[in-house]
């Protein structure tokens, strides 16, 4: 059974800088896709940023990228996603995910809030 539990959303100046970490259980397959998404109100799910875990690959929507950072620390079973210079427009509940096509397993979000 694989779980995915998010943490470290919060609210935040614009400017500002947020850590987001996922703890991964049960995922006994390395040949896998993990990813951050986003989800503002009245708006449909996002890709953010997604890896592919057995080499680290990482991509990044043109939105985010140059200021969030995907990282993984394959010891702790850990995803992380590090979001520097946070903008209002970055305001939305924040998955991670897994799977072979990055969106078979969900966490249960975390919310992040950027202040102007």
């Amino acid at each position: 059974q694989v779980q995915l539990v998010e943490s470290g959303g919060g609210s935040v100046q614009a400017g500002g800088s947020l850590r987001l970490s996922c703890a991964a259980s049960g995922v006994t397959n390395s040949n896998i896709c993990v990813a951050w998404f986003r989800q503002a109100p009245g708006k449909e799910r996002e890709g953010v940023a997604t890896m592919v875990a057995a080499t680290g690959r990482a991509f990044y929507a043109d939105s985010v990228k140059g200021r969030f950072t995907i990282s993984q620390d394959t010891a702790r079973n850990t995803l992380y996603l590090q979001m520097n210079a946070l903008k209002p427009e970055d305001t939305a509940m924040y998955y991670c995910a897994a799977g072979r096509d990055c969106r078979t397993y969900w966490g249960q979000g975390t919310q992040v809030t950027v202040s102007s």
